[in-house]
């Protein structure tokens, strides 16, 4: 959800030039002029219920401004403008999916085109094309389509109040009618179909990954999903109850940020950092971080608010925080993430002393359909109810994705484990799910699904750790040189798995110094593929990924 727009953009712009490179597909020969048929476009496409309203060249080095809803405007996500690193042919459609729905969507088309098509997705309620990422993909000569749902509101979720159409788009019709159109178009306009087609999102955008996966296997060969928000109805309701837990800002149980910040956080990197043999301000695997604050509770003078200690309610919070959420005995969602308490995410959407708007937007206006919802009231009862509602199936935890393996599809998941939005677990109770669901051991799975785990990484992004694996959007400062070696770059170790048939074992991740890759690189590590994690040797220059080697998660 978080990243740095202009970095990506410098960097793209120095790696653009290589996209007939040793790792890539050299650009496929185009028989038509480019300028003129991205100019007469619209008269050639015969879509049902899809109006064209925009066809444009779009030469490299353009600053180019978008028309969005102002609560899209996000300089991570959809910024008001991007320089443009490469010549594409901007196509702007409206689709109508029913008599009171509908999508936008965006289709970029490459001069230098690939021959492969991608499709990107939408974050939070899904109310936004994300820019940056269709600017990522056409940069990289893949056809590339962004989609959102119409209307007006930008990340809200009032659009879905009693419209379940709307809600249809979001949950799995908008990015599916995106990419049957999107490949329509690209037809059109080069005159041949694409040779593979892939699809790259983080977070939502990762849950609407796996809903291709498991409901459309034929749109995707290959799926590059980080941070995938499936078992919705479980982490909508694990917001609301975190909130349950840590109160509003007056009561007695709530723990300011600055607490978090200088009294708790320092104290579990003093307990856990060094689990792992190293302290480098990285918690490299948090399931091993058994966290007890009670050794912070202040004397009876202390007031749980200054720089050294919390009071005893604030303790059990802290507790609470740190574990797993069940109602009676049925597990709900694991523990919230140690090490990611002080991220950006957790103190300004998790921590604050209110109701995550993503979660009390889907209690508004999906569950109760009432905007006028005290979702601080929110317990047990409603939680439940919300899990067994699963509109159209937005829970996305199907374990027969047996269609997509046995067509020869890839897909490739990773998350960072310093994730405060959505449990580093979450990963891995899917993947789990999936091998008991089809009955496939690990080396089964490994044919055709990896899960990496990513330490240091933060919601999608950022982080203390080597953080940046070419995940899109959000691989804003990988050095241009490089970036496309499938041995650093998630996006593309999935289309060489794909196309060349090289599964990856690791994902080398890098951190440069304030994350800006002209200091030079801080560290870099190789991020193991699960069941196994990362483990310092014990000898050598922890910030050399030779000194780390991955073992079995048993052996520790």
């Amino acid at each position: 959800m978080f990243s740095q727009p202009v970095a990506l953009v410098a960097a793209i712009l120095s790696f653009s030039s290589l996209v007939a490179g040793r790792h890539t597909t050299a650009p496929v020969k185009f028989h038509r002029n480019f300028d003129s048929t991205c100019s007469s476009i619209a008269s050639k496409l015969s879509i049902p219920n899809a109006t064209v309203l925009l066809s444009e060249l779009v030469s490299k080095g353009t600053n180019l401004t978008f028309s969005q809803d102002p609560l899209c405007v996000n300089p991570q996500l959809s910024p008001p403008s991007l320089v443009i690193p490469a010549d594409v042919c901007r196509i702007v459609l409206t689709v109508q999916t029913s008599d009171r729905s509908g999508i936008n969507m965006e289709t970029w088309l490459p001069r230098n085109w690939t021959g492969r098509f991608m499709s990107t997705g939408n974050g939070g309620n899904g109310g936004c094309i994300q820019y940056a990422d269709v600017t990522y993909g056409s940069a990289l000569g893949f056809a590339t389509v962004g989609t959102k749902y119409s209307g007006q509101g930008g990340m809200s979720g009032e659009r879905f109040l009693n419209n379940s159409d709307v809600l249809k788009d979001f949950v799995f019709r908008g990015i599916h009618t995106g990419v049957v159109v999107g490949k329509d178009v690209t037809k059109t306009f080069y005159g041949s179909a694409h040779t593979k087609s892939y699809y790259i999102g983080c977070s939502t955008d990762g849950r609407q990954g796996l809903k291709s996966v498991q409901d459309f296997p034929e749109d995707f060969d290959g799926v590059m999903v980080g941070a995938a928000m499936n078992q919705w109805g479980n982490l909508i309701d694990s917001y609301s109850h975190i909130y349950n837990i840590t109160g509003s800002p007056d009561a007695a149980t709530f723990v300011p940020a600055e607490v978090w910040q200088n009294v708790i956080s320092p104290d579990i990197m003093k307990k856990c950092d060094t689990i792992d043999k190293v302290k480098d301000g990285v918690i490299e695997d948090p399931n091993l971080c058994n966290y007890d604050p009670s050794g912070l509770i202040c004397s009876s003078s202390g007031s749980g608010n200054n720089s050294s200690c919390i009071t005893a309610e604030q303790a059990e919070t802290v507790k609470r925080i740190f574990s797993p959420f069940f109602i009676g005995n049925k597990f709900i969602q694991s523990r919230f993430t140690p090490g990611a308490e002080s991220t950006l995410p957790a103190l300004s959407f998790l921590l604050a002393g209110d109701v995550f708007g993503l979660s009390a937007d889907w209690f508004k206006y999906i569950v109760y359909s009432d905007p006028n919802l005290d979702v601080k009231t929110l317990g047990p009862a409603d939680w439940l109810k919300n899990i067994e509602l699963d509109p159209f199936n937005i829970s996305t935890f199907s374990g027969d994705i047996s269609a997509f393996r046995n067509r020869g599809g890839k897909l490739l998941a990773y998350h960072g484990q310093g994730d405060a939005i959505i449990s580093p677990n979450n990963s891995v109770i899917y993947y789990n799910h999936v091998s008991d669901t089809l009955g496939l051991s690990r080396s089964q799975m490994d044919g055709f699904y990896r899960v990496f785990r990513v330490g240091g990484l933060n919601h999608c992004s950022q982080g203390p750790g080597a953080w940046n694996v070419g995940q899109g959007l959000f691989g804003d400062t990988t050095p241009g040189s490089d970036y496309l070696d499938p041995e650093k770059n998630i996006l593309m170790a999935t289309v060489r798995w794909v196309e060349e048939g090289t599964a990856p074992d690791t994902i080398l991740g890098t951190k440069f110094i304030n994350d800006t890759n002209s200091l030079g690189v801080k560290l870099s590590r190789r991020h193991c593929m699960y069941p196994f994690r990362n483990t310092y040797d014990g000898v050598g220059d922890s910030t050399k990924p030779e000194s780390w080697s991955c073992q079995p998660v048993s052996d520790w």
